[in-house]
C-alpha cells in the first residue's frame, strides 16, 4: 500500500514537472530570446477572450489554458514583479521594496511566489506523507502576509507575543468553489430584490433573508434613502462575497485579479488598461482579459469535495454537530435554483446575471453536484457565507480597517475539512479539536457545549468531521494532456 501511495505522489510531481517543462519549452521557442523567454509565451500563443466567447474552445480546452495560468512559473519577461522603486515616492505604482533590494521578491506583503500552485498544492495533510495535488490548500510555510507594517518578532513591546499589524492567510483548498459561487450569486440576487423592496415601501422594516440565512434588514425613506443599520453580516451593498477569510470577494475572478497584481505583481489588462504598463515594470498585458476567464473556469469546475459513508459513530457525531449548534452557522448544505455556473465579464456585482459570455453545468464534467428536481442542485459546504464575530482572541491586529471587521471571519467552508489542516484563517489549530475550542464570540455557545460533551460524544463529532474530504486524484484531465 505504502509503495501503491509513493508511485502515485512520484506520478503526480512527475506528470506536474513534464507539463511545465513543456510549457516553459514552447514559450522559449516562441520568444527566440536565446534560451529565455515569458512562460506563457507569445501573446498570439494566449488566450483571448474572444476564443471563450464565441465558443472556439471546448471546455476542455478553456480549462487547460486555466491550469497553464494556475501553474506556468511566471518570470519578468512575462511582467512577475513591480518594476523599479521610485525613492522620491515609496507609494507610487511599481513600487514595492524587494528584500535586500534583490529586485525580485519580498515575502512580506506579495511578491511571495511564481504560480498559483506553489501555495494551492497539498490535497491531503492526513496523509503520512501528505499527498501533493493541484487545487488543494497550503502548509503554514505558504502564508501570505499582508500588508504589516511591522512585525515585532523579538516581542520588544514585552506583550507576551509576536505583534503584528497585518494578516496571516492560511491558503484554502480550492475544491468545489464553482458551487459556492453559484450559490452567492443567489444569494446576492435574493438580496438585491428585496433592497427594491424596501424601496418600494417606505417605512417599512424588511427582512433580508436568503437560503435561510438571516442578514438584519433594512429600510428606505419616502426620498429612497436606506438605512443600512440593521444589516449584519455583510456590506451595505448587501453582495454576498463568498471568497477570502473576511468575505471580500464576490467571484472567483475578482480574487484572481487581487492575487495576481498581489503575489505575483502581475498587471491584468482589465484592471491597468491594454497596453498599459501598469507597474512601470517595461512589460505590457501582462494578464489577458481571456486568460483570468480561462483561469476562472478551471478553478470553478474542479472536482468537490465529498462526504464519506456514515457508520453510526459518524451518524451520531452528525447529530451531535446539529445539536449544540454547529450547524447554525456551518449550514450542511445549501440549494440552488440552478444548475448553470454563469460567468460575466465585466462583472457587476449587484447583478452577477449580466454581461454573462460563458455557462457551465455544475452537475456535469468534473464537478458532479448532486442535482435535484427542476434543475436545482445541492451544495454540500458547511457555511452560510456570513460574517461572524469571533471573539478577541481571534480577532486580528490589521491596521487598515475597523476593531469591528478585525474581528469578523466568514464562516469557513467545511467541506474537505479532514485533509486542510492547518485550521483556523492563520493555521493557529493543528487539530479539529483545538479549532473547535478556538471559536469564540457568536461561536462561543457551540464551543462551551462541545467542551460539555462526554469523551465519547467528542470522539463521534470528529468522527464524523473526518468524513468531510478532498477529492483524491483531482484535476487529472490537465495532467493527461
Amino acid at each position: 500500500m505504502l509503495l501503491f501511495f509513493l508511485l502515485s505522489v512520484l506520478s503526480t510531481v512527475s506528470g506536474l514537472t513534464v507539463l511545465i517543462s513543456f510549457s516553459d519549452a514552447a514559450g522559449l521557442a516562441a520568444e527566440g530570446l536565446d534560451g529565455e523567454g515569458p512562460g506563457l509565451g507569445t501573446i498570439a500563443s494566449r488566450t483571448a477572450q474572444s476564443d471563450i466567447e464565441s465558443g472556439k474552445l471546448s471546455v476542455e480546452e478553456i480549462r487547460r489554458a486555466g491550469f497553464k495560468m494556475f501553474a506556468t512559473p511566471f518570470n519578468k519577461f512575462d511582467g512577475f514583479g513591480d518594476g523599479p522603486l521610485n525613492p522620491l515616492d515609496p507609494t507610487s505604482p511599481g513600487g514595492r521594496p524587494t528584500l535586500q533590494n534583490n529586485g525580485t521578491f519580498l515575502r512580506v506583503n506579495g511578491l511571495d511566489a511564481q504560480t498559483c500552485l506553489e501555495c494551492h498544492s497539498i490535497i491531503s495533510a492526513a496523509t503520512i506523507p501528505f499527498t501533493p495535488g493541484i487545487g488543494g490548500s497550503g502548509g503554514i510555510n505558504s502564508s501570505a502576509l499582508f500588508q504589516p507594517r511591522f512585525i515585532d518578532v523579538q516581542d520588544a513591546a514585552q506583550k507576551g507575543f509576536a505583534e503584528i499589524d497585518g494578516r496571516l492567510i492560511n491558503p484554502p483548498a480550492l475544491f468545489g468553489i464553482g458551487g459556492v459561487q453559484l450559490v452567492a450569486q443567489e444569494m446576492t440576487a435574493d438580496l438585491q430584490q428585496l433592497k427594491a423592496k424596501a424601496l418600494a415601501n417606505p417605512g417599512k422594516q424588511i427582512a433580508l433573508q436568503t437560503k435561510d440565512v438571516n442578514f438584519g434588514t433594512i429600510s428606505a425613506d419616502i426620498h429612497g434613502n436606506l438605512d443600512t443599520s440593521g444589516v449584519e453580516g455583510i456590506d451595505a451593498d448587501l453582495v454576498v462575497r463568498p471568497f477570502g477569510r473576511k468575505g471580500e470577494f464576490s467571484s472567483v475572478r475578482q480574487f484572481d485579479i487581487t492575487a495576481m497584481m498581489f503575489h505575483f505583481g502581475m498587471q491584468p489588462v482589465e484592471r491597468v488598461g491594454f497596453e498599459i504598463d501598469g507597474d512601470n515594470d517595461g512589460v505590457i498585458n501582462e494578464v489577458l482579459v481571456g486568460e483570468v476567464s480561462a483561469l476562472e473556469v478551471f478553478l470553478t469546475t474542479q472536482e468537490r469535495p465529498f462526504i464519506m459513508p456514515f457508520g453510526k459513530e459518524e451518524q451520531r457525531g452528525f447529530g451531535l454537530f446539529k445539536d449544540i449548534g454547529c450547524a447554525e452557522c456551518h449550514r450542511p448544505v445549501m440549494k440552488t435554483q440552478s444548475h448553470m455556473l454563469i460567468y460575466s465579464y465585466p462583472e457587476i456585482e449587484t447583478n452577477p446575471g449580466t454581461n454573462i459570455y460563458y455557462s457551465v453545468d455544475l452537475t456535469g464534467g468534473l464537478t458532479q453536484f448532486e442535482p435535484m428536481a427542476k434543475s436545482r442542485m445541492l451544495i454540500r459546504m458547511f457555511s452560510d457565507l456570513k460574517r461572524h464575530n469571533m471573539g478577541p482572541d481571534l480577532a486580528e491586529d490589521f491596521h487598515l480597517t475597523d476593531t469591528k471587521r478585525n474581528h469578523e471571519f466568514i464562516t469557513a467552508k467545511l467541506w474537505g475539512v479532514a485533509d486542510s489542516a492547518p485550521y483556523l484563517h492563520d493555521g493557529r489549530a493543528l487539530t479539529l479539536k483545538e479549532a473547535i475550542i478556538l471559536h469564540d464570540g457568536e461561536a462561543r455557545t457551540a464551543s462551551d457545549a462541545f467542551l460539555n460533551l462526554s469523551s465519547n460524544e467528542k470522539i463521534q463529532l470528529l468522527s464524523f468531521l473526518r468524513t468531510l474530504r478532498n477529492p483524491a486524484t483531482p484535476n487529472q484531465d490537465v495532467l493527461s494532456q
